[in-house]
């Protein structure tokens, strides 16, 4: 049988532009898992890599004009926000080789022998080292950030590890360009091409979870898909890790004070970021809390107001736009769920922004409501009306985990008057960050940043963003009372590669003890 073929599609027509491949054979996945973990040895000089890194950056530059335009024409995002995605990748990229460079990463700890501790301490000498091929299921909403150059491939070339990318069926010509440019960086370099992997096809992806030499897994996706994946890396003879970012509700609480001093500001925010991208962003907030009352209303008539200005647009391809328009009909349907701007179709291939208000007390306690708690993927949020504080921390007991949740609080509050630090005490426990008079969507590429969150919003507890990212793919490995001569150069007593450590006890940065 022939294999099917993989087709580039214009989601603001529904037509097919060309196709790009044909979906990968169980054969065609081994010998790109082959190809990558053959590859492995090439990524072992720190040097090489974080200069890997910073060249695939400047290639993906020099080459914007004419990936933006594929990713324009097979996701409709727009050149404006894909140019500012692909500056982003760029800068992840060349962040993680910044990591690579200082070496912090590894984790060196040494101790010298101790025979006064009880029990006696041996010769210890620990760093971190790469689990091996990684597995990249890209991500429909984000062609670059979070697809074959994004988070998950730069994260896990940084930590040594070769990645074989499971291309996205929304952007597949791009994949294919995007992976050529990080392979001719790679070449520039002496690595095999084969360090980045890519194949196509739903069965493809299936196949490449199961491969005994896969070590570990990211995806970025549904929740469906996600524990799917999840589950089979749990099922294999030896399972692996699988970090996957699934979904998230991404709550939002309004205090009456706030309500009352900023409500036509906090309706306008809203209203930008929850159709921000046509509301096909990962940390969307897509529950909002607000207070009954006059200053709760005030509030629903500025995101009126600003969602009724604010034009549709079109989604990644047509099987969301037909998932969104069904969903955001069943939502609408339930018993005291009002639409003050209805969302839905807004044409053959396009939707139109919406919102839905429910009283808070409908979704305090399990019942058919509960839809309005899972995720609906696009321009839609669903504002609950709460009566006290205690409605509120009901609902807020019944959310499963999620990426982010935020806090609207007044001047006052935010000075520590008033309830502010309740409430951030009772949103932490829900979600991987937590914002405070700010809105989620977007997500800065920082050393301190945490995008994850309690399952469903991700499968572990560490992040998809941030150079913590790179400890998803690497493992810890001690050598107890091993000669110097045979020590890895990171474990030897006279630093040779200048490694921030802990030596004896002491933080140590290069040539100066902490």
């Amino acid at each position: 049988m022939a294999a099917a073929p993989v087709w580039s599609v214009d989601p603001r027509t529904g037509k097919q532009r060309e196709q790009v491949a044909v979906e990968a054979t169980a054969q065609e996945v081994d010998a790109a898992v082959r190809a990558a973990h053959a590859a492995r040895a090439a990524l072992a000089d720190r040097a090489v890599r974080a200069a890997f890194l910073r060249t695939a950056a400047d290639e993906l530059a020099a080459a914007k004009e004419g990936l933006v335009e594929v990713a324009d024409a097979e996701t409709a995002l727009g050149p404006v926000r894909l140019g500012g995605e692909l500056a982003r990748t760029c800068y992840q990229l060349r962040a993680f080789a910044g990591i690579v460079d200082e070496g912090a990463f590894l984790d060196v700890v040494i101790d010298h022998p101790d025979d006064t501790a009880t029990p006696p301490v041996p010769d210890l000498r620990r760093y971190k080292v790469p689990l091996g091929v990684v597995a990249v299921y890209s991500a429909s909403n984000f062609p670059f950030a979070f697809s074959v150059p994004g988070g998950d491939t730069a994260s896990a070339l940084a930590a040594g590890c070769p990645v074989v990318v499971k291309a996205h069926p929304d952007h597949p010509a791009l994949s294919e360009l995007v992976a050529a440019v990080l392979r001719r960086a790679a070449a520039a370099h002496g690595i095999p091409e084969g360090v980045l992997g890519l194949v196509h096809g739903f069965e493809a992806g299936l196949e490449l979870i199961k491969h005994p030499l896969v070590a570990a897994a990211g995806f970025t996706g549904s929740v469906r898909g996600g524990r799917a994946l999840f589950d089979a890396a749990a099922a294999r003879p030896v399972p692996i890790p699988f970090h996957g970012e699934l979904g998230s509700l991404n709550p939002v609480v309004v205090t009456e004070a706030a309500a009352a001093e900023r409500a036509e500001a906090i309706g306008t925010g809203l209203a930008g970021s929850m159709t921000l991208g046509v509301g096909q962003f990962c940390v969307k907030p897509g529950l909002v809390l607000v207070p009954s009352g006059a200053a709760g209303d005030g509030l629903v008539k500025s995101l009126t107001d600003a969602v009724s200005d604010t034009d549709g647009g079109v989604l990644l391809d047509h099987r969301m736009r037909d998932n969104f328009v069904a969903g955001v009909a069943e939502r609408a349907a339930l018993p005291d769920v009002e639409a003050p701007v209805t969302p839905g179709a807004g044409g053959e291939h396009s939707v139109s922004p919406g919102f839905l208000t429910v009283p808070a007390a409908r979704l305090a306690a399990e019942g058919e409501h509960d839809l309005l708690l899972e995720e609906c993927f696009g321009p839609v949020t669903v504002v609950a009306r709460y009566q006290d504080e205690t409605e509120a921390k009901a609902v807020l007991s019944r959310l499963p985990g999620n990426l982010t949740a935020t806090v609207q609080l007044s001047e006052a509050e935010a000075a520590g008057q008033g309830r502010g630090t309740e409430i951030l005490a009772e949103l932490t426990p829900l979600a991987g960050r937590v914002l405070v008079n700010g809105w989620p969507t977007g997500v800065a590429v920082a050393p301190a940043q945490h995008h994850g969150g309690p399952y469903p919003a991700t499968t572990s507890t560490s992040t998809s963003v941030g150079g913590t990212a790179i400890e998803r793919w690497l493992r810890p490995v001690a050598y107890q009372n091993t000669p110097e001569a045979l020590l890895p150069p990171e474990l030897r007593d006279d630093n040779p590669l200048g490694l921030p450590r802990r030596f004896d006890g002491r933080l140590e940065r290069q040539d100066r003890a902490v």
